[in-house]
């Protein structure tokens, strides 16, 4: 096996040199942190966010053995390889055998991506995450603590083939895990990592946990694992994709941000595979085809990577993937997806998954075309003019689902759920007049939106006023309450999404939408926001 990165300290006419003294390149290693967006190889693998500047001081060489404590050598006889003795290489196991604890024996994987990680709160560099992926197409997430990370940075390189002596199985956080197992593989400090150049076992390349809308509305604000996304571009920033269509990439670098709206047909992968010396897999895709536009916001080296792809692209690029990304809402309404920091993005023909899905949006443009980018979320700063009256601000929805209620004989029951009795609770269905500097338009708050903007929950409005009216009937429409009259004259941001809807039947669905989020039906021509 061949060293790459062997400094130079260790190197004699191109061949590896042996220190007569056991090394230990884990005596006084420094780290030194540069700019967290300025690092990037040349070759264009993939890098950690904020780059790592190795320093290894008094002539140290960690090039030779990678990591290695104790009484493991290197042959005299091998010029410029890497041999492990005998007494340092344990029992080779699989991803699947990893327990938790202390383990004497070899994992040999795929590195398929590592990135930094870092406490955002106090600044400081935690240590080195990483995705690998063994023969078996197990996934599992590996670490090296902040301390060991000069031991071992120089010698990683996304894409190549490791095998990895003496580890630590540790528990798997439980907030944005980016693999299944429950275990992680950490680099300890007896662990010895070598680079494989040659293998005849496969193994591969990378593997994708694609999710659709319902799994990752299931999801959302969990906080739980990371998954995958792959659909076809609506609007990038707004705007439409077209060949003139050239991001800024001075603008990025300022905003470290990208906003994308993206449709997807539901994307699934059933595996049967046989395992040997030579693999063999089988897949069989289902597809169903979504109504569902969501707004994937790609943040810092996520948007620089997609920023660099697509001006190459010259605005031709139709599909993406991006990986781990955070379901979240605005308001508790939209559902979009966010990059963290392990993300990635691919587009048209990068990636299998992503050359599948473009063959299928080329022969289904029809189908794909469902969806109008008007019926996208966008953006604007609006001022608000008045409160429309002569209809409820308001309806009553099961207290689970946020479904309209419906009037039963002695009580209200709920489709949606399939009971026959709920608890009915109020939810915001209001009306706005807006306008901004150059048009006019009526603005539809549903759900969270109206608490956000008048600091009030609908039924605690609802309440008082039954309280201050105690001779009122129960079908009486309940007026406009000052708390809402009071944000006329405000100037706000508003996050909107526009339907067209025959008028009867909006009200029975925009209710239902407050739960589902991108599905959200209003009176054509009228348009429904989220406050900010």
């Amino acid at each position: 096996m061949k060293l790459s990165g062997v400094p130079d300290s260790v190197k004699t006419n191109g061949d590896a040199a042996v220190p007569s003294t056991p090394v230990q390149p884990d005596l006084r290693i420094g780290v030194s942190s540069g700019d967290a967006n300025s690092g990037k190889p040349k070759d264009g693998t993939a890098a950690s966010p904020g780059p790592v500047k190795p320093v290894v001081q008094n002539g140290v060489s960690s090039g030779v053995r990678i990591g290695v404590r104790g009484k493991a050598s290197v042959s005299s006889a091998a010029k410029d390889k890497a041999i492990v003795s005998d007494n340092s290489v344990g029992k080779e196991i699989t991803f699947k055998d990893v327990t938790f604890g202390p383990h004497e024996g070899e994992v040999r994987f795929r590195l398929i991506h590592f990135w930094e990680a870092w406490n955002v709160r106090s600044k400081t560099l935690i240590g080195l995450e990483m995705l690998l992926i063994d023969e078996e197409e197990t996934v599992i997430q590996g670490f090296i603590p902040q301390g060991r990370i000069e031991v071992y940075l120089r010698h990683l390189k996304a894409g190549d083939l490791y095998r990895l002596n003496k580890f630590f199985g540790s528990k798997s956080k439980p907030i944005y895990r980016v693999a299944e197992p429950d275990v992680t593989i950490c680099f300890s400090w007896n662990s010895v990592l070598s680079l494989i150049e040659e293998s005849s076992i496969r193994f591969p390349e990378d593997r994708f946990r694609i999710h659709g809308y319902k799994e990752f509305d299931a999801a959302c604000e969990l906080r739980g694992d990371l998954y995958d996304y792959v659909g076809h571009i609506k609007l990038v920033n707004g705007q439409v994709p077209n060949e003139s269509l050239l991001l800024d990439e001075a603008e990025i670098a300022a905003s470290c941000r990208v906003d994308l709206h993206v449709q997807t047909y539901e994307y699934v992968f059933l595996y049967i595979s046989l395992y040997s010396h030579h693999v063999l897999s089988y897949s069989m895709r289902l597809f169903s085809f979504s109504d569902h536009v969501l707004k994937v916001g790609l943040w810092d080296k996520a948007a620089f990577e997609f920023c660099e792809k697509f001006n190459a692209s010259e605005g031709t690029a139709h599909v993406i993937l991006v990986t781990t990304l955070n379901p979240k809402r605005f308001g508790g309404l939209f559902l979009s997806l966010s990059s963290m920091a392990p993300s990635r993005v691919f587009l048209d023909n990068d990636v299998e998954e992503t050359r599948v899905y473009l063959n299928w949006l080329n022969s289904n443009l029809d189908v794909a075309s469902r969806v109008n980018v008007e019926a996208a979320w966008f953006e604007c700063t609006a001022t608000i003019d008045a409160v429309v009256h002569g209809s409820e601000w308001y309806y009553i929805g099961c207290a689970v689902c946020h479904t309209k209620a419906n009037r039963g004989p002695t009580t209200l029951m709920c489709k949606k759920c399939e009971k026959a009795e709920i608890v009915g609770v109020a939810h915001y269905l209001s009306r706005l007049s807006v306008y901004d500097h150059i048009d006019q338009a009526v603005f539809v708050l549903l759900g969270d939106a109206g608490e956000e903007l008048t600091g009030k929950k609908a039924g605690e409005l609802v309440e008082s006023y039954y309280q201050a009216n105690e001779g009122v009937e129960g079908d009486h429409i309940v007026p406009v309450p000052q708390a809402m009259m009071y944000t006329i004259g405000q100037t706000r941001k508003f996050v909107v999404k526009v339907d067209e809807e025959p008028e009867s039947e909006s009200e029975d669905h925009a209710e239902e939408s407050v739960k589902r989020g991108a599905d959200v039906i209003v009176p054509e021509g009228v348009k429904n926001a989220k406050c900010g």
